[in-house]
């Protein structure tokens, strides 16, 4: 059996490492941006922080900030107009994960405009040419969208968010500044660090895991866990070390895949705007209790990660059972919902719910064999 591992070309880490732009842009001979973001950062002065070492350097550029979370067929659609009308021949993608994956969304149909209907982007898309360059720079610790060959749409019309897996969509730059995350407040610290641990957790237990991408996930859950309460606090160190623990979860499951947990965080996020990291966090704990005797020996290592004395030693159930509280005390610290209900769910809409996360890609790669009744119970569990 062949395991593939795709990453992308060139990243910088650590602080003041958003300064490289300007010679890598004028190395890859770059003409002028689109820099794709949100309002918010705009307001307070984050992407600022990229735009006034582009003025500079009299780098020319022109924003798009219309993006949202969970961002939207039409927000993609929008931004390839204005990416046409702009002249641009680049992208800079600022923000978390919403920025990041409507770059990845505007680049590939510039290039490949045969998948302008955005819905035929969904799943394993058999696009021909690279996207439109793009220079990512993350400014949450969660989503890693700067090093993987994912990207998630909503579908606003059908109420539902789709999976985009393309190779093509990898960012070419990825600039890993934690001075870019300090403003985030801590509620959104939080959320997007187990939204991190998330990945890193299913990406070791999915179907498609392997050595290589192991090593990977087993250091992030470690980076993660030991970092994350003081990343909440404030502490720069912390936040620095959330940015890469992030950023190596990234690594692996871009190239392996994820689970249940992100089978059903998707539909929340496109019934109610649940936003994506909020929803991971209270199903997560969940869900690795549902899939703890598929898993073989893995949760006693998730368990020694996490910094659990002794879990060498114990029974395998105690492993399991000391993983999956680990991960419920880490949410209590950082202050997560603990509930479905606590973020607007219905119980009305459950069965819907549990359709769209059946048939949700990610859920393909659970460990555990589940279908339609099994998920319906998990969310009742955690209304």
């Amino acid at each position: 059996m062949s395991h593939r591992m795709i990453l992308n070309q060139t990243a910088y880490f650590g602080v003041n490492s958003i300064n490289n732009i300007i010679d890598e842009v004028k190395k890859r001979g770059y003409q002028k941006a689109l820099v794709v973001t949100d309002k918010e950062l705009i307001k307070f002065n984050v992407a600022t922080k990229v735009t006034e070492l582009l003025d500079s350097a009299k780098l020319d550029y022109q924003i798009f900030d219309e993006v949202m979370p969970n961002p939207t067929i039409s927000i993609v659609k929008q931004g390839i107009e204005i990416f046409k009308q702009s002249n641009a021949d680049y992208l800079i993608a600022i923000g978390g994960g919403s920025p990041q994956d409507t770059a990845k969304a505007i680049g590939i149909v510039i290039n490949n405009p045969e998948f302008s209907d955005i819905r035929s982007l969904e799943g394993l898309a058999q696009t021909k040419k690279p996207s439109i360059p793009i220079i990512a720079i993350p400014t949450t610790s969660g989503t890693a969208a700067e090093v993987t060959i994912n990207y998630v749409i909503t579908d606003e019309e059908n109420k539902r968010k789709f999976v985009c897996v393309d190779p093509h969509d990898i960012p070419v730059l990825t600039l890993v500044d934690p001075n870019m995350m300090m403003s985030m407040p801590a509620s959104l610290k939080a959320a997007t660090g187990i939204d991190a641990l998330t990945h890193a957790i299913e990406g070791y237990i999915t179907k498609g895991a392997w050595e290589m991408s192991d090593m990977f996930h087993l250091k992030a859950i470690e980076i993660i866990s030991r970092s994350l309460r003081d990343s909440v606090n404030g502490d720069l160190n912390a936040v620095e070390q959330m940015a890469l623990g992030q950023y190596i979860a990234g690594m692996g499951f871009s190239n392996v895949g994820l689970g249940l947990v992100h089978g059903m965080a998707h539909p929340l996020g496109a019934f109610y705007n649940v936003p994506h990291g909020v929803a991971n966090a209270i199903l997560l704990p969940h869900i690795m209790q549902y899939n703890a005797p598929y898993t073989g020996e893995k949760y006693r290592h998730i368990a020694k990660a996490m910094g659990i004395k002794n879990s060498e030693e114990m029974s395998i159930e105690d492993a399991r059972n000391a993983a999956v509280n680990a991960v419920f005390q880490l949410n209590h610290d950082v202050k997560i919902p603990t509930n479905l209900h606590m973020v607007g769910v219905k119980k009305e809409d459950i069965t819907a719910l549990a359709e769209a996360a059946y048939a949700d890609v990610c859920t393909q790669g659970n460990p555990r064999e589940t279908n339609l009744s099994d998920i319906e119970k998990l969310y009742h569990s955690v209304f």
